[in-house]
């Protein structure tokens, strides 16, 4: 008689008995890293939002097949039974449709479950971490007053309220020189006074005439001055008369306003960030960027360290 061996009784009692549980995954760490890279660009980089969208729907597309490859496999081909055929005349039973266990629901059902459930937890939380960095953040248009108040050639030192309602916590300075006219368009640069290497403020490297200053509108400071340049009392920043860095720790040149002419007057606009300016006044060719923080580099090879910008 012959005796089975104890591996062989192990083999035939386990047969087709213990089901198998699907081998480890990656695919759930390449979605949750996708996730974390659209969270990361949607508050930095819009590129980096789409790279990490792409990332995730890559990875929870295999994580799903990877989850539903025993639903999807065909069922296992089985040699019908042969009995012996009966005297009666009974027609053949019908085939019986394609069941699936318990456990592929169960599983099915949590999957789903789980991501609406991540989804309404997710998105007011997202929405209240993300929307506040898109909205509001337009500089609202200031009106400095009549064209006639900016000498053709000379600097102004203008000062005004940026939201009134606030009061004297939202004054800015600006430095603007009237350059004239370019094919009879009028031309202005509109310098920001903020030092674009922390923040600090510049002043002008020249006498300011705190005599002849005028006022517009209650709010709109305006003090003629006659500067070679523009320097940071803080860390030594100096500039030129068209913005450019010349010496010290800034990354670029000072950010400046867009301009628009209303009857007569001069209307300020949206901020936005120079890497350097060629040429002078009205003929100056100007290197344009979105608006950035300072101390942030908008070209050269150190701007990959930063959000993406496109020059403008």
């Amino acid at each position: 008689m012959p005796v089975e061996s104890p591996g062989e009784s192990d083999l035939s009692s386990h047969d087709n008995e213990t089901p198998h549980q699907p081998p480890p995954s990656l695919w759930p760490i390449g979605f949750a890293v996708g996730i974390a890279v659209v969270l990361t660009g949607l508050v930095v980089s819009t590129v980096a939002a789409v790279v990490g969208a792409v990332i995730a729907l890559v990875f929870g597309f295999l994580w799903v097949r990877d989850v539903t490859r025993p639903v999807r496999a065909p069922a296992p081909s089985v040699e019908p039974e042969t009995r012996a055929a009966l005297t009666s005349d009974a027609p053949a039973s019908e085939e019986e449709p394609a069941t699936y266990g318990r456990n592929t629901f169960l599983a099915g059902a949590t999957l789903g479950l789980g991501a609406v459930i991540g989804g309404v937890i997710t998105l007011p939380v997202l929405g209240f971490m993300v929307l506040p960095s898109f909205t509001n953040q337009h500089e609202p248009e200031v009106d400095l007053g009549p064209i006639d108040e900016f000498p053709e050639g000379e600097y102004v030192i203008a000062t005004f309220l940026e939201n009134p309602e606030i009061g004297e916590v939202s004054r800015r300075t600006m430095y603007i020189r009237n350059n004239g006219q370019l094919r009879g368009v009028p031309s202005f640069t509109v310098l920001y006074s903020r030092c674009v290497h922390l923040g600090c403020p510049t002043q002008p490297n020249g006498p300011i005439f705190e005599d002849e200053k005028s006022t517009f509108d209650d709010s709109v400071v305006l003090i003629p001055t006659l500067p070679a340049g523009f320097g940071c009392p803080c860390h030594g920043g100096q500039y030129d008369t068209e913005g450019n860095r010349t010496a010290g720790p800034p990354v670029r040149a000072l950010d400046r306003a867009e301009f628009s002419i209303i009857d007569g007057n001069l209307i300020l606009g949206t901020f936005y960030s120079v890497a350097k300016v060629e040429g002078q006044g009205a003929r100056a060719r100007i290197y344009k960027y979105g608006k950035m923080p300072p101390g942030v580099h908008v070209d050269g090879a150190e701007a990959w360290l930063y959000p993406l910008e496109v020059p403008r």
